[in-house]
């Protein structure tokens, strides 16, 4: 898909179709993050460092369930 790249104020930017957004299950004021891969710049709503530290906090809550339970009360 080609975009352009437009002025929008004194900055630079996209305009995403809807198909596109609706692809990616954006929608305004959503965030979207570019990675840098070593083919280029890949865009994606997926945040691997937030995925990261979803999977720690996981961890902790299963490991300490009961403390958690505890101080919930």
């Amino acid at each position: 898909m080609k975009l352009k790249i437009t002025t929008i104020g004194n900055s630079a930017g996209v305009i995403l179709p809807k198909d596109l957004l609706a692809r990616l299950r954006l929608d305004k004021g959503d965030e979207l993050y570019a990675l840098e891969t070593p083919d280029g710049i890949r865009l994606t709503a997926f945040d691997p460092e937030l995925a990261a530290q979803m999977e720690v906090a996981e961890q902790v809550m299963r490991k300490r369930k009961t403390l958690l339970r505890k101080l919930a009360q």
